[in-house]
């Protein structure tokens, strides 16, 4: 497993980490076992990030990490965490420093530690990015001891460039892959120059780029790919990327046969986000213990050669660009 650095906290993570939200919740029935047996094995292959969130199963998620670290003992990994979702209303105006520090105790008692290595922001409102004393508030736990490091998963380009104005600001948790390719054109230059981590998303596109799923695919009703397909519940970008079912099969089909023998299209996706040096490290989720031990294979694998790149590049500009290009 090859490391690289999470922008300005210093810390060297694995370039794949663990994908939290599948062992929560909103992806069909995963038992608790399944999922510490998917972070285990994770964990086993080398990953030292995890990525969790307070709202992921309603805590079930930070719950299962922290029985599998505790049984575990020895040297701990990477947790980053999310906050901010738990408000209802969404709205801009609940992101108070005593909101956010009740969330913040509320995922300490859940993962059973004392000091968090990184809450991000939750894609606040876009209202958020312009209070200054919502950062200031992040500013004062972290003096607080309870953070460490305080990021922003965020739902655009927009969001992201100015997320990283704010000089405590050392994370940017963003959707990109093959079919979310915006973020690389002036994001990750700006993010670079910064020194700012980037965690990476949604990497295969909610399962589209495992190549596995068609149009006769059923999903379970509490599957947001069954009940948010139209982001009837929050941001449809989240789900498929936000590229219609029938386009992102048919651009699936057309990179299947760009995929090397020997990987699964899963890795070759994961490989091509690798590509991106600004990319502090991806978090696939995983549904059980094969999964994650192919998902964290993919560090062994070779460069994706240029005129791969230039075919993948030609593929999302022919088909995926003016679903997405402009809207995240």
């Amino acid at each position: 497993m090859k490391n690289r650095t999470l922008g300005r906290t210093g810390a060297a993570i694995s370039e794949i980490g663990f994908g939290a939200w599948q062992i929560g919740g909103s992806w069909g029935d995963i038992s608790e076992d399944d999922g510490k047996r998917a972070l285990n094995a994770a964990l086993d292959a080398g990953v030292t990030f995890i990525d969790t969130a307070d709202v992921y199963g309603d805590g079930r998620s930070e719950k299962i990490i922290a029985s599998v670290l505790k049984e575990r003992g020895g040297d701990k990994p990477f947790v980053a965490t999310k906050a901010g979702r738990r408000l209802n209303p969404h709205v801009a105006d609940g992101y108070t420093g005593a909101n956010i520090e009740a969330f913040i105790d509320r995922s300490l008692a859940n993962l059973g530690i004392e000091t968090l290595d990184l809450v991000q922001l939750h894609c606040p409102p876009t209202e958020v990015f312009y209070r200054p004393e919502v950062f200031g508030a992040l500013d004062d736990l972290t003096v607080k001891g309870k953070i460490r490091n305080y990021g922003v998963s965020v739902s655009n380009v927009e969001e992201a460039l100015k997320a990283i104005e704010y000089p405590g600001v050392a994370t940017i948790q963003i959707i990109y892959n093959i079919f979310r390719q915006r973020p690389h054109d002036l994001f990750f230059e700006q993010a670079q120059k910064k020194n700012v981590g980037i965690i990476v998303r949604v990497p295969l596109a909610s399962g589209l780029l495992s190549g596995k799923i068609t149009a006769d695919t059923k999903f379970a009703d509490d599957d947001h790919r069954k009940f948010n397909r139209n982001g009837e519940f929050f941001d449809v970008g989240e789900t498929f990327a936000g590229v219609p079912l029938d386009v992102a099969l048919e651009a699936v089909e057309q990179v299947r046969p760009l995929v090397p023998q020997g990987v699964s299209m899963a890795q070759f996706a994961l490989a091509w986000i690798l590509e991106s040096k600004a990319v502090s490290v991806v978090i696939p989720g995983a549904r059980n213990a094969a999964q994650a031990q192919a998902n964290a294979a993919t560090s062994d694998l070779q460069a994706i050669p240029a005129e791969t790149l230039a075919e993948l590049a030609a593929v999302y500009e022919r088909l995926i660009k003016v679903h997405v290009h402009q809207k995240w």
